[in-house]
């Protein structure tokens, strides 16, 4: 649900981005996307390109890019106003999915018509053209960091980088948030896993149907960034999210599992990728909008962490418990089985099908749960948009860190300014210093 898997590099990159100016961050990206494809260029051109290198080079590219959706996520506030947030990250997620889908097609012709020479000199031309308009766009308040250390050392680049990880677990709605999208991610991706070689087995091997499952995964992905920036996203973007999650999980795992034949799997995938840029997009936009500008680099390097740290996990895991357990229980009809033939059958990839269909009913489980949580449904409520005289590092107290980077950097709560929905400022109804607070009375979240 969100973008590549992660590594240490994200919250690494998210702290730097936090320490330079928007436009520096995403230039340090798409420029060192183009050096180390140019020394790719010079490698090939002069005959001296081999298969490690290329290696090599994902490897420095994928780092490269670790920078952008930090840096990204940080500078949509600086170029579109609070009420379009949601619009413009839906936007980016329809381009994700067009080169998603275009890309490896338009590649493979290139590849077949012009070589590999003609690709990375297109490549090149693509980064210069990407730094050019990062240098020409018009960033509001795009003035660096708003403080500097006074006196002593800087702490290093780990230690901020905990912090973003540590302001998300502070305020309750955030951290409720982002454990439900994180268990949906660890569900999603199990379950997608299972996708492709279902389709293979049920359809006999049809590459054709592959495709075009594959092709209907970014038809909906483009369709529905673009029919969300013409909505403008729901009004309770919390409730929009997850009713977004439910729907995903019913039509591309549920459905999914359970409809048979390329157009239904076609169109069940579809609706499902259709509703990822609104997941998505909401989501990024909650985040813009609760934390502090200055935060937002820290916070969406933790977000992309969290979101995606599953993913290894999931798709280890997925292809073994296929193979030795629901495919071999699928044919003989024994174990979970027993209730699900019927649904799923009993022929090759239905173990696959059961796999997608659980994992369908597991996001939906965690979307309702959810639903139920007040610190969630109501995160607009309890955790008021940031404003322009907000506190912003005055929440955090930041002198209590280990300037050895080991350490984690503590969030005391009597250094803080009192941001309305933060759970020790006075403004609080469960904080002892307010007027309604019940004594010793025990409260329990509704």
């Amino acid at each position: 649900m969100c973008p590549p898997p992660p590594g240490t590099a994200e919250p690494l990159a998210g702290a730097f981005v936090d320490r330079v100016k928007r436009r520096t961050a995403l230039q340090v990206a798409d420029g060192g996307g183009l050096l180390i494809v140019a020394l790719l260029g010079v490698l090939h051109f002069t005959g001296g390109l081999h298969t490690w290198e290329v290696y090599a080079a994902v490897m420095l590219l994928g780092s490269a890019a670790a920078f952008q959706f930090p840096a990204l996520g940080a500078s949509v506030p600086l170029l579109v106003d609070k009420a379009q947030l949601q619009r413009a990250n839906s936007l980016l997620a329809s381009a994700k999915s067009t080169a998603d889908v275009g890309g490896p097609a338009l590649g493979g012709l290139l590849v077949a018509f012009s070589g590999l020479g003609f690709i990375l000199v297109a490549d090149l031309v693509s980064f210069a053209l990407a730094l050019v308009a990062i240098r020409v766009v018009r960033m509001r308040g795009d003035t660096g960091p708003a403080s500097k250390p006074a006196g002593g050392p800087r702490k290093k680049l780990t230690a901020e980088a905990m912090e973003g990880m540590r302001f998300l677990f502070r305020y309750p709605s955030l951290r409720d948030l982002m454990l439900a999208f994180c268990v949906v991610n660890l569900v999603m991706v199990f379950g997608f896993a299972a996708v492709q070689p279902m389709v293979l087995a049920r359809s006999g091997g049809e590459t054709a149907a592959l495709a075009s499952v594959n092709t209907a995964i970014g038809v909906g992905g483009v369709a529905g960034g673009l029919l969300m920036a013409a909505w403008s996203g729901p009004k309770n973007r919390a409730r929009g999210m997850l009713l977004g999650i439910i729907g995903m999980c019913l039509s591309a795992q549920v459905a999914m599992a359970l409809v048979g034949g390329v157009v239904g799997w076609c169109a069940a995938i579809l609706v499902g990728a259709a509703l990822m840029p609104m997941i998505n997009g909401v989501m990024q936009a909650i985040v813009q909008t609760k934390v502090p500008q200055e935060w937002h680099g820290r916070v969406f390097g933790a977000v992309i962490f969290l979101s995606q740290i599953s993913v290894p996990l999931a798709t280890a895991v997925s292809g073994p418990l296929a193979d030795e357990v629901f495919e071999p229980q699928a044919a003989e009809g024994t174990g979970i089985f027993v209730v699900l033939g019927p649904l799923v059958g009993d022929g090759p990839g239905s173990g696959m099908a059961a796999m997608l269909l659980i994992a369908g009913l597991c996001g939906i489980a965690v979307g309702v749960l959810s639903m139920t949580r007040r610190t969630v449904r109501e995160i607009d409520t309890l955790l008021p948009d940031v404003t322009d005289d907000s506190p912003g590092t005055a929440d955090i107290d930041t002198t209590d860190v280990d300037t050895t980077g080991v350490g984690t950097t503590d969030i005391d709560a009597t250094h803080s300014s009192g941001r309305p929905g933060d759970p020790e400022g006075p403004e609080n109804p469960d904080h002892p210093d307010h007027p309604d607070h019940p004594g010793d009375k025990t409260l329990v979240e509704g």
